[in-house]
């Protein structure tokens, strides 16, 4: 069983950043695409962190576990960032399957864009320093099926998730099928006979599709503000 998470949070320039994690009451299967913990395997925790807009570090995967060993998250797990404030989570059940999202949808896009053309910088622009995005555009979905699944459902239990998400951003009227940083993480008991299959109209998928598109309609229904925006007034 995936415990309901516990809000938290780090003392860091100066902030007390928000952090949201979750403990296994046992070792639990898990796929997912996070920084930290992500591909296939037995994980024990899961975090999900807000970072300010201006984050520029390159070692995500690093910084998560430090911040996991802060919080005494001992053995393997997961960790996630976003410049949402994470207790903002949306939480939605169906028949069995839990799911928490955090909803930034300001940087909306569509999986397969054209490639940007390559244009030379005009020198004044060039002369000016990056200015970092003003809209949160991360969404992260962390879902816990409570039966055992078999590896490819496992993956195919990825697939949905992100299919039901990018069926709620398009009723929310964004032409777009998520942000350039979504991450989603699935897991299950390690134990079991393995469920098939994960796929939207399997006995698990279906209820799992359900679930992330309730949470992710209903977080980003309004306008979410970067944490560090609202930090600084």
């Amino acid at each position: 069983m995936l415990c309901e998470p516990f809000l938290t949070s780090r003392s860091e320039s100066g902030w007390d950043i928000p952090m949201l994690a979750w403990r296994a009451e046992a070792p639990l299967l898990a796929v997912g695409s996070a920084p930290l913990g992500g591909g296939i395997g037995v994980r024990r925790w899961v975090l999900n962190a807000t970072v300010p807009m201006s984050y520029d570090r390159d070692d995500p995967a690093a910084h998560l576990a430090e911040l996991a060993h802060g919080l005494d998250l001992d053995g393997p797990g997961v960790g996630l960032l976003t410049g949402v404030d994470v207790s903002e989570v949306v939480r939605r059940t169906d028949g069995g399957v839990r799911v928490w999202a955090t909803v930034g949808l300001g940087t909306p896009v569509w999986a397969a864009a054209p490639e940007p053309a390559t244009v030379a910088p005009e020198p004044s622009a060039a002369s000016e320093p990056a200015r970092p995005a003003q809209h949160v555009g991360t969404v992260n979905i962390v879902v816990y099926v409570p039966v055992r699944l078999g590896d490819a459902a496992l993956v195919n239990a990825v697939a949905t998730a992100t299919e039901a998400k990018a069926q709620a951003i398009w009723e929310l009227g964004l032409p777009a099928t998520g942000t350039p940083t979504d991450a989603v993480t699935v897991l299950c008991p390690a134990d079991g006979d393995p469920a098939p299959y994960g796929g939207p109209r399997s006995s698990w998928g279906a209820p799992l599709a359900r679930a992330v598109h309730a949470a992710v309609r209903s977080g980003g229904t309004g306008t979410v503000v970067p944490w560090s925006d609202r930090r600084a007034g």
